[in-house]
């Protein structure tokens, strides 16, 4: 502003000294100068705000690649992404495959295992009879049913199996009725099964090979003592009960 008030005032200097400038000529250079001035001063806004412009441009522009930037490790990851979900669905495809194969073997096998703890729960000593025999048609119920999974299936039958090889590590008592008198069980294993009223007065074992049972009070002491360590009312002791051999072949 200094610079251009120099410059009017140089103006307006020529034209007093030379004399040639009448009052309304020196008005008019006034305004004149005015009028310069606030064109420099527009001009001057004009400048700045160009200015202000460009900056804004430009930190638009690093903005902006900062966020190009961005969108490309974005788009790498999705990509990496993407490529990993193929890999899985193909996986999972194969697997399928492979279980559908796998369904098609098991359910014979299924039916074969199923079948043979059937058998082996008719012909065995019949202790729990009802409660096995249960066991096995629950199986046979389960096996055509479409909503449950064949591997809840199978688990099934296996836990049927292991529940009748768990019979022969241990000691069990347990109530039942023998022609129509309640009498206590017990079972050693696999190896013997005997019975007992309440009142001892009556003992006898399942005979094997007559396929019935068979009474014999010279056991009663033992049996007792037997259904006191499976009910856990005394510790383990040796048993004096019969056991029968092994059918040979």
């Amino acid at each position: 502003m200094l610079f251009m008030n120099k410059r009017v005032a140089a103006m307006l200097a020529t034209v007093l000294w030379s004399g040639l400038a009448p009052a309304a000529t020196v008005s008019d250079v006034n305004k004149s100068g005015g009028q310069w001035l606030v064109a420099q001063a527009d001009s001057q806004k004009r400048v700045d705000g160009l200015a202000d412009q460009r900056r804004d441009l430009s930190s638009d522009y690093r903005t902006t690649l900062r966020e190009t930037e961005g969108l490309k490790l974005y788009l790498q990851q999705l990509r990496a992404q993407l490529q990993s979900q193929q890999q899985e669905m193909a996986a999972i495809r194969q697997e399928s495959q492979e279980l559908d194969r796998t369904n098609i073997e098991i359910q014979p096998l299924m039916l074969r295992m199923l079948e043979s703890v059937d058998q082996f729960v008719q012909l065995d000593v019949p202790f729990l009879k009802e409660e096995r025999v249960a066991r096995v048609a629950r199986l046979k119920e389960m096996m055509p049913r479409a909503d449950v999974t064949v591997s809840e299936k199978y688990r099934r039958i296996v836990e049927a199996y292991q529940i009748e090889m768990e019979y022969g590590r241990t000691i069990e008592a347990y109530k039942g009725k023998l022609a129509d008198k309640e009498v206590d069980f017990l079972r050693v294993g696999r190896v013997g099964l005997f019975y007992q009223t309440p009142d001892g007065k009556d003992t006898g074992y399942w005979d094997r090979e007559k396929k019935d049972w068979v009474a014999d009070g010279g056991y009663a002491e033992g049996v007792t003592e037997g259904l006191k360590v499976a009910k856990k009312q005394t510790s383990p002791n040796l048993l004096i009960v019969p056991i029968q051999a092994a059918a040979s072949k």
